[in-house]
Parts: C-alpha cells; sequence; structure tokens
C-alpha cells in the first residue's frame, strides 16, 4: 500500500517558534513536551505529523507492543506475557526485527484511564488462567510522538498520568494485585484553545515548553500559505520531491544535534542568568530553571554549539516561562527584565 503523502514540515509558513520548539523536544525528550495554545488552523497537527515524517526510522522487535529496541535490554519488561520478545532479547538470541517510521499517536478527548495507562487482558486471563498485560495508548507512542489536542478539556487526573510518564520515561499498569512497569519515553505535544478554558496551574507548570500561536497577518506570507497548500494539493509527490532537499538537511541538523547534546557544556555564569530569570518573573519552584538550562543546551546543540552563549538563555526562556507567569506576558516581563538590568 502507497503511503499517503504528508505535507513537508520545511514548508510550512511561519510559526517559527512552534517549530522550533517541537524540534528542541525531539532532540531532547526530557524537556517534558511542548504546549501549544492558540487558535485552531495554525497547522498545529501538521507541523506535528510533518515533523514526524522526516525523523529517521527506528527498530523495533516484531510483535512487540511496547515498541522494544532489539538492542535495549534494559527496556524489557519482565511480566508482560509476550515470552519472545523478552527471551529472545535478554538471552542474545536472533530476534525478528521491522523498521518503521516514527509512530504519530493521537490521544482521543474521551480517553479513559485504563484506555492510556492499560489494563489487565481479562480474555487472556480467563481462557489460559494467565495474567497478561493489555497495553495503552502510552505503550504504541514508546519511541514515538503522543499529540494530544485540547489537551485542557482531558479529565485532569488523565493529564497528571500523562505527564508523570513524559517526565519520567516509564508507564506503571497497577490491576487486579499486579504492578507492571513499560518503558514510555515520548514527545508529548499538547494543544489546547484558551477560550475554550485552561489547565490548572499545576499541570501547565509540567509541560516543559509552552508557545502561543495565532494566524498569520502579513498578507504574502497568507498568499504563501494559500500557494504553497494549492500545488501540495495538486501534485503531493512532486511537491514533496521539491522541499525534500531541505527536509533532508533539518533531518541530518537534528540527528547532529542528537549526538552532541550530551557533549555540550554550560558555563556557570549562565546558570546564574537562567536563575535571575525565573527570580524577576516570580516564578515558583525550581523546575522552570532546571527547564530553562536544559533548552539551552538543547538550542546550542541545534546550531552546532559545544558551549550555550547567552543567547541561547535568552531564547530558552521565551519558550520556557509563558505559561509559568501569571502576571503580563511574557514578551513584556523580558523587555522590563533587560532595562532594570541596564539600568542597574
Amino acid at each position: 500500500m502507497n503511503k499517503r503523502p504528508i505535507y513537508p514540515f520545511t514548508a510550512i509558513v511561519g510559526q517559527e517558534k512552534m517549530k522550533l520548539a517541537l524540534i528542541l523536544n525531539i532532540i531532547n525528550p526530557s524537556l517534558s513536551g511542548v504546549l501549544i495554545r492558540g487558535e485552531k488552523g495554525t497547522a498545529k497537527s501538521t507541523a506535528v505529523r510533518a515533523l514526524a515524517d522526516i525523523l529517521p526510522s527506528i527498530d523495533v522487535v516484531s510483535g512487540c507492543p511496547f515498541q522494544h529496541s532489539p538492542l535495549g535490554k534494559h527496556d524489557v519488561c519482565m511480566e508482560c506475557g509476550h515470552d519472545t520478545c523478552r527471551e529472545a532479547v535478554l538471552g542474545e538470541k536472533e530476534v525478528s526485527v521491522e523498521t518503521r517510521g516514527i509512530n504519530v499517536i493521537e490521544l482521543p478527548v474521551g480517553a479513559t484511564e485504563d484506555r492510556v495507562v492499560g489494563t489487565m487482558d481479562l480474555e487472556h486471563a480467563l481462557k489460559k488462567g494467565e495474567k497478561r498485560i493489555e497495553p495503552g495508548i502510552l505503550a504504541a507512542a514508546h519511541r514515538g510522538i503522543l499529540y494530544v489536542d485540547e489537551v485542557n478539556l482531558l479529565d485532569d487526573h488523565v493529564v497528571d498520568v500523562l505527564l508523570d510518564s513524559a517526565a519520567m520515561g516509564v508507564n506503571t499498569i497497577e490491576r487486579e494485585g499486579v504492578s507492571f512497569s513499560h518503558p514510555a519515553r515520548f514527545t508529548l505535544v499538547g494543544t489546547m484553545n484558551p477560550e475554550e478554558g485552561e489547565l490548572r496551574p499545576q499541570l501547565l507548570d509540567r509541560f516543559g515548553l509552552c508557545v502561543n500561536i495565532e494566524g498569520i497577518h502579513d498578507p504574502d506570507d497568507r498568499v504563501a500559505i494559500m500557494e504553497r497548500r494549492m500545488q501540495f494539493d495538486e501534485d503531493p509527490g512532486v511537491f514533496c520531491k521539491t522541499w525534500e532537499p531541505e527536509s533532508r538537511k533539518l533531518a541530518d541538523t537534528i540527528k547532529s544535534a542528537i549526538t552532541l547534546y550530551p557533549e555540550v557544556t554550560m558555563a556557570r555564569e549562565l546558570l546564574y542568568e537562567a536563575a535571575s530569570y525565573c527570580l524577576e518573573v516570580g516564578v515558583d519552584g525550581h523546575r522552570g530553571d532546571i527547564i530553562i538550562m536544559k533548552t539551552a543546551k538543547t538550542l546550542a546543540a541545534y546550531n552546532r554549539q559545544r558551549e550555550v552563549k547567552k543567547d541561547d538563555v535568552d531564547a530558552a526562556a521565551e519558550l520556557v516561562l509563558p505559561h509559568r507567569i501569571r502576571r503580563q506576558p511574557l514578551q513584556d516581563i523580558v523587555v522590563d527584565v533587560k532595562s532594570m538590568r541596564k539600568a542597574g
């Protein structure tokens, strides 16, 4: 079956902060996801699917419901009931492997906790008298992207579970006296329209990055959006081929940044800079400081730098602080902070 053409990520007009936030989370999933706040029709879901389309394929153990890597011994589940995967990987036997693209898993608004986390396979238990786990959405999202549209309309407890897994990289299922954990490392992308209701501040704070987006107002850019969309609809194959060099270039940059990130260093004075941003705008707790540090290092790796620069910290603050400030928009505060520092 032919693969359905996907609109190229590099062909998306504008929305630079949203695209950057997505790329940074792909490079460094420990940033704990990105929350995209804004109106509909601003290429949010298009950007997520398009970015996944250009990422390198991954190897998974054939038939494994938890998307395990054939090289990931530390990831093997011990009590899932799927013995072939476990015995082959731990025993260093030849294992059947399939190569596939990065999954984009969408979470339905009405999803229950059992659907998200997973539950017991009661049919298997009744037929064979054995306990086996029925994987949930978090299992399918492992090593991929979990896209949650209208995250503000989900039950708070379900959002809490998602954010826990995104931060810890592990999902735990506790049912019928059985406790079972499996890896759940994924890039979490949540979208919401603030007019339809806000997330609780405690949940907002746990998203690593946040961008506020709106429709593009420049007439030239709006015309470019229409023209590119028309070209894609008329001949998707030709359009995607036109943008393929840019897509390959971005994919190579992301791959290089993933490799470089562990080597990036950040001077102590820049750690003070990150802390100062959070103190100046009254951020509660220390999560903001830590995410600014991680984001600045990820930006440096993306820009092929081995050391974080002041500009990286400034750019990181604009992505990390918007949803953690309740007094006024980030941009006004950043300008005020800079002015105060100059005045001092």
